[in-house]
């Protein structure tokens, strides 16, 4: 039961009393699961027997000391909204009736219900909620090449946790869950039936489950890489035959966007769309200045980072991998940036910025270059900010560290203009490429948005009753989470999945996001401002719009994302001071209370001793917490997720896996021979194979793509919110916040002093505008990470 108003009367002996019960609808009828058809279901509407509601009052008879008799009648269907459909029922209550007390009782005897006894396998009719180490990854029982450490639950491997579902354990591998197909999620986490006819993971689920097999059916030789540019260009003109396969017919209909159907009765065609940033600049992607706009402005600009001091040096053992200093010396930076200054003005101004990918990746150079048709480096690239708030890079350094047959191996490449430089620096911005792609999808966007707000999904359900106020904050927010991450680890994540077959970890991908988790991962610098400060991107200045001051004037993902988590935060602020007017009302309530405590504890058990968890005892820190849970969800997921297609559906800008080492790493090979006779060929080589970059492009389409019944950041308010007035009004003005915020960043877009926006045949910064059309749009931020 959603709620039961009491409305006053002035009739002495009863109370007229309204229940209204919201229920999901499902194709087959609207309790199709409970296996009433849809038109017996029908029939009992019209008579208006379709659901039978009860009274209980929360007092005792006091002549007879017992329960007092329950009121009951049936509720008639009142209307249909967005996939559910309201019940409302009309009862008269005697006035000695006491407290409807059924919904309190029963209130704690749900929780636990949700919650289970963590024993047995969990079917897909349920809705219990319970945590599990990612020990479903693997396939050992198919092939020892397919075992997979487990992630969580260790010190070696730290992870979240996920839902649990009981699968028996593999009898090769005792530690890892035997794979099957379809993965359990308790069933309101489903998509709606509604919802899968439209879009959603059914789409994705066509791509991953059949069209990628298809793909390595029509290319035959999985090494085969591109032979020329326009073989490239070819995908988005002429498009891949795919061969006619029994039940494949299906692709030009079902993803209509990607698979044409030529004619009738001949092959299906994998035909890409062009991406926005070829079709505005088709060789922006091999330009120095669009390489470093992407670090502020693309769909990954949460890891540059400021540089504090010289020399670079590094934190692992320098026994294991070798020198720790950098080869980027200050000599060479001052060589490179031409005379402008000298490098310790450029560190006082703070003109010199790093991606800096050498330590996380270091450790897996040697174990990568095992696997066939891949390599890996550590790198670091230095960029220089200009005067015009524009960076340049001045600087690659790639590392092979030192192993038993080999010493440590580094170079520095740089902007060259003879030929030979020119192309190893393009080698080597390939390189890095692939470490940011890598990175990207590992842990900007996997770890720190999909695989960390599972536990606060799992704990809220498992701790917070549907009628808590926190509840019903951050369930919008949640929606489709659990669903699309469950369709992760059986086709995207999981060993030998898209993943580990087109990314340069391999199977070391998201073993790589354990230890980035590890490292790097703590729930107080999720925030935005927090995050922004920690990379030296920004200062607090009490003087400045949102207390931060930008280290870099136009960085288009944190002008328009403060805009974004200060209206959250103004939001929340209002919801949450309605509900707790001071601590002791934070402090005092059990529920939550019980929710924070497990997401630290079970759901984040790995880090649960960190010092830095927030303690909720106060507004302002709850205010906080769910701010940053908020922003993670929605601003956050939206910045790395929904311009994956513009920026990486033309693989050469940002190709997901490097497969040649730098031909100068060893002078004598083969390898250095074939690049001086043909440069152009060994970069070609370097990139994805065709089977690699188009399974990718066709996943990216999908992922990058917005269904039509999205629901986006402060568009609708919930049922709830809008019969409370004062919350009602917090979030209209919020509502009216996000359609300021979207003409704010279109004024941004256009004016050309914002070079790193507005600029020749650039892509507009717009993944952080609010709302958008269905479809691959570049812009749009969904309430929840839904895709």
């Amino acid at each position: 039961m959603e709620e039961a108003q009491a409305v006053a009367t002035a009739a002495k002996s009863t109370v007229p009393v309204k229940a209204i019960v919201t229920v999901n609808l499902t194709i087959g009828g609207t309790f199709a699961h409970l296996g009433l058809s849809c038109r017996l279901d029908d029939i009992t509407d019209l008579l208006g027997k379709s659901l039978f509601l009860e009274l209980v009052s929360s007092e005792l008879d006091p002549k007879t000391g017992l329960e007092k008799d329950t009121i009951g009648d049936y509720a008639h269907r009142a209307g249909q909204d967005k996939g559910e459909v309201k019940f409302e029922g009309n009862f008269t209550v005697p006035i000695d009736f006491g407290d409807i007390g059924a919904i309190l009782r029963l209130r704690k005897k749900e929780l636990e219900n949700l919650r289970g006894d963590g024993t047995g396998e969990r079917k897909a009719f349920e809705r219990i909620y319970d945590y599990d180490t990612y020990n479903d990854l693997g396939n050992p029982d198919k092939s020892e090449d397919l075992k997979r450490p487990v992630l969580g639950g260790s010190k070696e491997f730290p992870y979240p946790r996920r839902c649990r579902t009981g699968r028996p354990r593999s009898k090769k591998d005792p530690l890892s869950e035997k794979r099957r197909s379809g993965v359990y999620i308790p069933r309101d986490e489903a998509f709606s039936e509604v919802k899968q006819l439209t879009f959603s993971a059914k789409t994705l689920r066509s791509v991953l489950h059949a069209l990628v097999p298809s793909i390595g059916t029509a290319i035959i030789d999985t090494k085969l890489g591109f032979p020329y540019f326009t073989a490239v260009d070819s995908l988005f003109s002429e498009g891949m035959k795919l061969p006619k396969q029994e039940g494949l017919n299906f692709f030009s209909t079902a993803i209509p966007r990607l698979v044409k159907a030529i004619a009738e009765g001949t092959e299906d065609v994998l035909l890409f769309e062009t991406p926005e940033m070829i079709i505005r600049d088709k060789f922006s992607w091999f330009r120095d200045e669009e390489f470093s706009r992407q670090t502020l402005a693309g769909v990954n600009p949460l890891s540059v980072q400021l540089v504090t001091e010289l020399p670079i040096v590094s934190k692992l053992d320098p026994d294991v991998y070798g020198p720790p200093e950098s080869a980027i010396t200050e000599e060479l930076i001052e060589r490179e940036i031409k005379g402008v200054m000298t490098v310790q003005e450029a560190l006082q101004q703070k003109r010199l910025f790093m991606l800096d990918y050498h330590d996380v990746l270091l450790p897996y150079v040697h174990k990568v270059r095992e696997v066939e048709g891949t390599t890996l480096y550590g790198s670091r690239t230095l960029f220089f900010l200009t005067m015009d708030d524009t960076l340049r890079p001045i600087a690659i350094e790639l590392t092979r560290p030192a192993s038993p047959t080999k010493p440590q191996w580094k170079q520095v490449f740089t902007h060259r203009w003879d030929a030979t430089g020119s192309w190893l620096w393009k080698l080597a911005k390939a390189h890095v490429c692939a470490h940011e792609s890598g990175y990207h999808q590992l842990v900007s966007h996997w770890l720190r948005t999909h695989c960390c707000t599972e536990p606060y999904i799992i704990a809220a359900n498992r701790q917070l009753s549907a009628m808590h106020p926190i509840y019903r904050l951050l369930h919008p927010h949640f929606r489709y989470t659990m669903e699309i991450n469950a369709l992760a680890r059986e086709y995207l994540i999981n060993a030998g999945g898209t993943i580990e077959t087109c990314f340069s970890p391999r199977k070391y991908s998201i073993e790589l996001s354990s230890v980035a988790y590890d490292k790097l991962w703590r729930f107080d610098m999720e925030a935005l401002p927090a995050d922004l400060i920690r990379r030296g991107m920004a200062v607090e200045d009490p003087t400045a719009e949102f207390g931060l001051r930008l280290t870099i004037n136009d960085y288009p993902f944190a002008n328009d994302g403060l805009l974004i988590w200060s209206a959250i935060k103004q939001w929340v602020t209002g919801y949450v001071n309605h509900y707790y007017p001071d601590a002791n009302h934070v402090v005092e309530d059990y529920e939550l209370q019980e929710w924070w405590t497990e997401v630290r504890t079970k759901g984040h058990a790995d880090k649960k001793d960190g010092p830095w968890w927030p303690v909720l005892n106060t507004p302002e820190n709850l205010i906080h917490v769910l701010t940053t849970i908020i922003w993670v969800a929605s601003g956050h997921h939206a910045a790395v997720n929904f311009g994956q297609y513009h920026y990486a559906g033309y693989f050469p800008n940002r190709p997901t896996i490097a497969r040649k080492n730098m031909p100068v790493e060893d002078p004598d090979s083969e390898d250095f021979a074939k690049f001086w006779e043909n440069p152009e060929f060994t970069l070609l080589q370097c990139f994805p194979s065709q089977i690699q970059a188009t399974a990718v492009m066709a996943v990216l389409d999908i992922l990058s793509s917005h269904a039509p019944d999205e629901e986006y950041l402060g568009e609708d308010p919930e049922p709830a919110w809008v019969e409370e007035p004062m919350i009602k009004a917090a979030f209209e003005r919020f509502h009216g916040r996000m359609k300021e915020i979207e003409g704010i960043i279109d004024e941004r877009n256009a004016d050309p002093k914002f070079k790193n926006r507005c600029n020749v045949g650039t892509v507009p910064y717009e993944l952080l505008k609010p709302f958008s059309k269905p479809g691959v749009t570049g812009m749009g931020i969904p309430n929840s990470i839904s895709i």
